[in-house]
């Protein structure tokens, strides 16, 4: 009798720790269903923030549930005189962009912002690279800024944006086509390359992330929820919200049809993206003539703000007032 007993809480104690592992699993999903919704959506701007709520079950909810994010906001606009641009994507959102000409301009430079900023954030990096000459168009992703929609695809859909404004500055007739982007910009322009054949003059790539799920993960951490399995659930469901496969989806894979001279710079504290994915996304770059280039003390960040020194010196290589990379020579600077 007690052998039948004991074999009866065995099987009661493993069908409660069986519901206890299943109600993870299925509250693991549910939150992530929100979390690949809310990470991949900005809301309008509003007037005002909203302020945090003291309740417990609310605040316990935002933390299921996912942070919101908003819509950046133009806080500034070119000191140089500009005009305005618009481009239409296949699915009819608009783009906005500034164009600012320059006198005797010796190419045109189009810049590309991070995940959640926009175009008056790289008004700085614009009139560097102004003062060396060129012409430069800084234009906002979908769901940033300006530009309509409220989704963004991280780098899957809004390659069509750098396309467009590629297309805009041939139209032009430009010869000369320098793209940076930083963090999701960079990514985003090694996929436009890699989507649409585009022929650029040259490529800086600031901080990119290597894939979707990484980022996935690295942000999940910043929140303080493991990367794993939480990672893997969110890029599952922001996929299928999404209509995109973020696991296949890798930079260092674009990276392989980018055959014109590269500029890759990173921090060496980057807490969003490892060494390890920048110097993979390094190595797969088809070129020849790359360059690898490392910030010390930096996080993910702006590389001008932190050393203006140095991101002059690079660009100043890179761009060809200084001979010493136009040699066709890879390297490494540190």
């Amino acid at each position: 009798m007690n052998q039948t007993n004991g074999k009866n809480r065995i099987k009661s104690v493993l069908k409660w720790v069986l519901w206890v592992v299943l109600i993870q699993f299925l509250l693991f999903n549910i939150s992530a269903v929100f979390y690949g919704y809310r990470l991949t959506y900005f809301y309008n701007a509003t007037s005002s923030e909203q302020p945090h709520s003291k309740n417990i079950f609310i605040k316990t909810w935002d933390l299921f549930a996912g942070p919101r994010f908003q819509k950046s906001v133009i806080d500034e606009v070119p000191h140089f005189p500009f005009e305005t641009v618009h481009l239409t994507t296949r699915q009819k959102l608009t783009i906005e962009g500034w164009y600012v000409p320059t006198d005797s301009a010796r190419g045109t430079v189009i810049l590309v912002h991070g995940l959640g900023q926009n175009k008056s954030m790289l008004l700085k990096q614009a009139y560097e690279f102004m003062y060396y000459g060129y012409n430069v168009l800084l234009i906002d992703l979908r769901a940033h800024g300006n530009s309509s929609g409220n989704v963004s695809t991280l780098g899957v859909c809004e390659s069509e944006d750098v396309k467009l404004a590629y297309d805009y500055i041939v139209h032009k007739g430009e010869k000369n086509i320098v793209l940076y982007g930083v963090s999701l910009g960079a990514t985003v322009i090694a996929k436009a390359i890699y989507d649409y054949a585009l022929s650029p003059s040259r490529v800086i790539l600031e901080t990119p992330f290597d894939g979707i799920k990484s980022l996935f993960e690295k942000r999940i951490r910043m929140l303080g929820f493991p990367e794993e399995p939480f990672g893997s659930f969110i890029t599952f469901w922001a996929s299928i919200e999404r209509r995109f496969n973020g696991f296949t989806q890798c930079t260092s894979k674009y990276a392989e049809r980018v055959k014109c001279p590269v500029l890759l710079e990173y921090g060496e504290l980057d807490q969003i993206v490892s060494t390890r994915e920048t110097k993979q996304i390094f190595d797969h770059i088809a070129s020849k003539q790359k360059r690898l280039v490392e910030f010390k003390n930096a996080y993910h960040e702006f590389l001008l703000n932190k050393d203006p020194g140095k991101w002059r010196t690079e660009m100043s290589v890179f761009l060809g007032n200084d001979s010493s990379f136009s040699d066709g020579h890879p390297g490494a600077h540190r």
